[in-house]
This record gives structure tokens, sequence and C-alpha cells, in this order.
């Protein structure tokens, strides 16, 4: 089994990417927005306890499967701790299992991750990103409170890759990673 993590700053097309690897691979998606917006349309408000534990009920059922491995999409956050002890608490219920693990890191620039903000797939599979404008100054927000991109040396996942998807569709990304990788 394989656990490949996508992650990147919001708009840079991880769900997107995920879902044309899903098309050429035995990989499954699991975007971030699976257990967001259930929530969201639930609770009428970001409830992190409650995305957190649908998300591990996932990750520990599919971990149990004999499935090709699973794609998960998420924005990271580098720059803080908690969030580098969330990969390795998952990385370790899938390695636990016999998994191997994939750290896939998307980068682009701002203005194509604004363009990407308004895509139709994206308005599609997110409903809180419907409103485009609060959606762009979420991008804003998230850039002034976070750094969303990693450092040069900073990830050592041995299983690691990153690519500037600014000039790439989703399909020839997913097709970069599924050839690195050597995914089936």
């Amino acid at each position: 089994m394989k656990l490949v993590w996508l992650v990147g700053s919001q708009a840079v097309g991880k769900m997107t990417v995920g879902q044309e690897l899903m098309k050429i691979t035995d990989l499954r998606l699991f975007h971030n927005h699976m257990t967001i917006e259930p929530v969201l349309e639930i609770f009428g408000a970001w409830n992190a306890n409650a995305i957190g534990r649908m998300r591990d009920v996932i990750f520990e059922e599919f971990a149990k499967t004999d499935r090709y491995g699973l794609i998960f999409t998420y924005v990271m956050a580098f720059d803080q701790p908690s969030e580098w002890e969330y990969v390795k608490r998952v990385n370790a219920l899938f390695m636990s299992h016999g998994a191997e693990v994939y750290f896939v890191e998307l980068v682009a620039n701002r203005e194509v991750r604004l363009q990407r903000n308004e895509t139709e797939n994206r308005l599609l599979h997110k409903a809180s990103k419907r409103d485009v404008e609060a959606s762009r100054q979420r991008i804003f927000h998230g850039e002034e409170k976070y750094r969303c991109e990693s450092l040069p040396g900073e990830v050592t996942f041995p299983n690691y890759l990153r690519i500037d998807n600014t000039c790439l569709s989703a399909a020839e990304t997913a097709e970069k990673i599924k050839a690195h990788f050597q995914f089936e």
C-alpha cells in the first residue's frame, strides 16, 4: 500500500492533480475538502475536531485494506511544528500496516493560484470556495499567517518530490508524479 501526500498552498491544484493521478494509477483520492465541506454544512462553521476525527476514521480504515494506495491532499503550514507531528502520526499509522509513504509538494505563483481559485472544478467540489472573493481573501490571509512552501532541504522524507506546477496542467503534473515514483 501507498500513502501519497499532495501538499501545497491554497489553490495550487492539489485536488485537481489528485483527480488526474487517480485516473492514471490504482490510487484512490481523499481530498481534504471531503471532510471540510460536510462539517461546514452540518455545523455552519469550522470544527477542526470533527474534521480531524473524520479523517482519522478514513485513514484507519483505509490503512487496513489491501488497496493499492491513497492520495491525501493537504495545505501544510511548514512553519508549524504541529503540522509535522500530524504528518508523522498519519505516516506511522500507514507504515504500521506496511505502507510506503510519498510526499509531493506542489508550488505555483500567487497569480496562477488566484486564477485556479475560480475554476469550475474547484467550485464544483468545494462549496466553501463558491464565494470567490472570500476564498481569495483566505488565500491572502493564509499567506500572511503561515509558510505553506518548504525551505530548501527542509523536507527530508525519502520519497519526496517538489513540482512547480505554475505552467503545467494537472494531467502533466500527475504524469510527472507517476513516472517519478513509478506508480502503477
